[in-house]
């Protein structure tokens, strides 16, 4: 038995290239111009480039001329749904407009603008017309908004402390509460406050206000709202974060964004598009990572590459790629598949930032003494992503989070859905697909079928015939029948788990989760693959899928295939000629400023 799966706005069957355009070219235009703008990132001379920004976060201070580029060139437009007048339609779009900004620095990206995104995707699910239209004024003008999350489980700075929000007899609420680590706390005209509303524990316990900057004034005037001093952290540039504490300030009801008590589902829906666009920006950052690597043993030289680091170079081009499937078919998905996206946003957000730290580890063997020079032109990105890295991702904390999402799903889709659902339709993988708009409205909280996980199964039977052809094929058919092995295994363990909370008790759970979360990074690279038309040869030659996946059946401790002869020069080989054309290590190879 089989459940359809069919796409947001689509009957069931019909592809999503039926659509009609929605920007990708536009969007591709923009990312070229932000580029453009920003100049070389390794000339020491330029004002947005690597060493300026690390000066600046020497200076625990945001870059005042590299925001007001990214306030003229409109970049606040992005974060504003197209029906509110902005630019923002499709979450892949927006991720591949913010990549030349991440691709500098994650501080510039976080401080600049996609935090905004992060605090106004309440408003945009469940917000008034006047909220809309105020929150779009505030970021169309090129302010910001801040997120003031309500403390979590594991909580770190960022999401330890909260607010309460009180009825008043009156009408409206009573705001108070203080929270010491606020991202652009001190630099925005507006924030969206998760504030408790109910004593007990629970999912009605939240509730979500606009604090728009009108009502900032006035908690100022009335000496009802403090600035807390700036705080230093690990990474990013502690200019950026502050505190806030409101002592009994009073908001008017229509303060309150959807329902009283809808802020925890709120959370759980619209944190979807954060774990997938963060990932994304991510890879990014890395891109300029690795092209700092084969640049230091490159330059000046004449003779082939030295065979020593053949290896790591060529396994962390093969990673990235392999994360930018992943991230890629997520944001994808929260269009065209938004109610099942719950898990793999998730996984995504906690699989590829782990790729990429394992990758940063390998790339400081390459770069040596270089990587650990700070602000450097050349090769401080190295030093400065080790440092953001963590707080990007809200470290253990976001972690623990996304477990904690995936978890409880574990069973219901060993039951239901693991080799019983339909695979997605052909546009989640798609170069060029033409998509619905994103629309918050349509986020699912849980009980998301597993698409992925159809899309392994449904590769491995199609790649089977190719075991006897030899060579890369046989290499690829064979690693995916590997995995789709491991996907039985994990659907025996996981029927297996006890029902309810107990389910989420024990390492063992979080160890299930972690190979799971690896197989729909096996499945990503699978689909990605095999819908290459050819327009690019060397994605659409196996070897760059052969090294990615057996790096992932390394991971996950399976029986991997010896890498075919030729396989990993061939990756190489295209490393090194994307790095001397000035492309990036990504699905997209996007021209760069050099």
């Amino acid at each position: 038995m089989t459940t359809s799966l069919a796409p947001v706005g689509l009957p069931a069957g019909l592809p999503a290239t039926a659509l009609p355009p929605l920007g990708a070219p536009e969007a591709a235009a923009r990312a070229a111009r932000l580029e453009t703008l920003l100049g070389d990132p390794h000339d020491p001379a330029n004002r947005h480039g690597i060493a300026a920004l690390a000066g600046a976060d020497a200076r625990r201070r945001p870059p005042a001329a590299t925001e007001e580029l990214l306030a003229s060139a409109g970049l606040g437009a992005e974060f504003v749904p197209a029906a509110e007048g902005g630019r923002l339609t499709r979450a892949d779009l927006l991720a591949q407009v913010l990549r030349p900004v991440f691709r500098r620095d994650v501080a510039l990206g976080f401080g600049y603008g996609i935090t905004s995104l992060f605090a106004s995707a309440a408003v945009w699910a469940e917000g008034t017309p006047e909220q809309r239209a105020e929150l779009a004024g505030v970021l169309l003008g090129g302010g910001r908004a801040s997120i003031v999350h309500h403390e979590l489980a594991h909580a770190n700075g960022i999401l330890r402390d909260e607010f309460t929000a009180e009825p008043r007899p009156t009408g409206g609420y009573r705001l108070s509460g203080s929270k010491d680590v606020i991202l652009n706390a001190a630099r925005s005209e507006a924030y969206v406050v998760y504030a408790r509303t109910a004593p007990a524990r629970g999912p009605r316990s939240h509730s979500v206000f606009l604090v728009d900057s009108d009502a900032i004034e006035r908690a100022r005037a009335a000496g009802r709202l403090t600035h807390l001093p700036r705080v230093t952290t690990h990474g990013m540039r502690g200019g950026l974060f502050s505190g806030l504490e409101f002592s009994g300030f009073p908001l008017p009801g229509h303060a309150l964004v959807g329902e009283e008590g809808q802020g925890v589902a709120l959370a759980l829906r619209t944190f979807q598009v954060n774990r997938c666009l963060i990932p994304s920006v991510a890879v990014a950052a890395a891109d300029t990572v690795l092209h700092s690597a084969v640049r230091a043993v490159t330059q000046g030289r004449s003779a082939p590459l030295a065979r020593r680091w053949h290896k790591p170079l060529a396994g962390v081009f093969a990673d990235l790629l392999a994360a930018d499937s992943m991230a890629t078919v997520s944001l994808r998905a929260l269009s065209l598949l938004p109610a099942h996206v719950n898990v793999l946003a998730a996984a995504v957000k906690y699989v590829v930032p782990d790729l990429i730290r394992e990758n940063l580890e390998e790339l400081a063997g390459v770069l040596g003494g270089h990587g650990y020079v700070r602000g450097d032109a050349q090769y401080g990105a190295l030093d400065k992503l080790v440092r953001d890295l963590p707080v990007a991702g809200l470290g253990h904390a976001g972690t623990a989070a996304c477990q904690a999402v995936i978890v409880p799903q574990l069973r219901g889709l060993a039951e239901r859905s693991w080799f019983r659902m339909p695979e997605p339709p052909p546009g989640l993988f798609a170069d060029g697909a033409r998509l619905p708009d994103l629309d918050y409205r349509r986020l699912g909280i849980a009980g998301g079928d597993d698409f992925l996980a159809a899309t392994l199964v449904g590769a491995a039977d199609r790649l089977g015939a190719a075991l006897r052809l030899g060579g890369q094929m046989a290499a690829l058919a064979e690693l995916a029948d590997g995995f789709a092995g491991e996907l039985r295994e994990l659907r025996t363990r996981c029927a297996a788990l006890p029902a309810g909370r107990a389910t989420l008790a024990g390492p063992g759970v979080a160890v299930l989760a972690d190979r799971y979360a690896l197989l729909l990074a096996a499945a990503s690279v699978l689909g990605t693959w095999e819908a290459q038309d050819g327009t690019d040869p060397f994605l659409a030659d196996p070897a760059w899928a052969v090294l990615a996946l057996t790096r992932i059946g390394s991971r996950l401790g399976i029986a991997v295939p010896d890498l075919p002869e030729g396989c990993l020069a061939q990756v190489l080989d295209e490393l090194i000629r994307r790095h001397r054309a000035g492309r990036s290590y990504d699905l997209v190879g996007t021209e760069l400023t050099r």
